[in-house]
């Protein structure tokens, strides 16, 4: 677990919390039962009664499972069938390994408000909040050889708004209206010695457009385009 992503971290509080309602939950129906089966196969049946078939999508740049079909409770019944006794003894075990699915379903549909709320993806502060060692670097001919970042970066960040990311029109602008020896680079340059708001886990790339007034945030999962009304770069309004 990467504890620098407060995700991870309440994502296993949850967990914790979703692994002590099933048991819980299990220890209610084994005091009821006139005959006690072993607490070292209740676990066993618990965990294969997780077995499921499910759907996943993708919810808020999150991985979100719901269980459709009670694999594992049927597996079991296979097996426990003959054994009219063993069935009906574990049976409700296995329904509650099926049925916590939707326990740690519930744990992850809470995590993610939790985690957007602390750490908005929408805002730059998250994957920008200490520039003391900030600097910039050119990755693209067509920018400025020794481009300095101004003073009070973090105070000029504050001013910027997010934008739409115009691909098709970037693309025109610096590929099809030029010549190949005269191509321009929309995002020429590289903001690094930046890190992100300690606990978001939002390690992001980030690239300074020419004029330096915008700003690609580029995650594994997203890009992001944030503008200011004046630029970053020293010499350069």
């Amino acid at each position: 677990m990467n504890i620098e992503s407060t995700f991870d971290v309440v994502a296993t509080v949850f967990n914790v919390i979703a692994w002590g309602c099933i048991l819980f939950w299990a220890y209610q129906i084994y005091k009821k039962q006139i005959k006690k089966p072993k607490i070292w196969k209740i676990l066993i049946v618990i965990i294969l009664g997780l077995f499921s078939f499910s759907i996943t999508f993708n919810m808020f740049q999150s991985l979100i499972r719901i269980s459709i079909l009670p694999l594992g409770v049927w597996i079991l019944y296979f097996f426990l069938r003959r054994k009219e006794e063993s069935w009906q003894k574990y049976r409700s075990f296995a329904w509650i390994g099926f049925w916590g699915n939707f326990i740690f379903l519930a744990s992850t549909l809470l995590t993610i408000p939790i985690h957007q709320f602390i750490y908005p993806n929408d805002e730059l502060s998250t994957y920008i909040s200490n520039d003391e060692e900030a600097a910039i670097v050119t990755i693209h001919p067509s920018g400025n050889e020794q481009p300095v970042v101004k003073e009070g970066l973090l105070n000029q960040l504050e001013t910027m708004k997010q934008h739409t990311i115009y691909g098709i029109e970037w693309y025109q602008d610096t590929v099809l209206n030029y010549e190949t020896n005269e191509r321009k680079e929309q995002f020429p340059y590289q903001l690094v010695g930046t890190s992100p708001k300690w606990g978001s886990g939002q390690h992001a790339i980030i690239f300074i457009e020419e004029d330096g007034k915008g700003l690609l945030i580029s995650t594994p999962k997203e890009q992001l385009y944030f503008r200011s009304e004046m630029s970053l770069l020293e010499g350069v309004e």
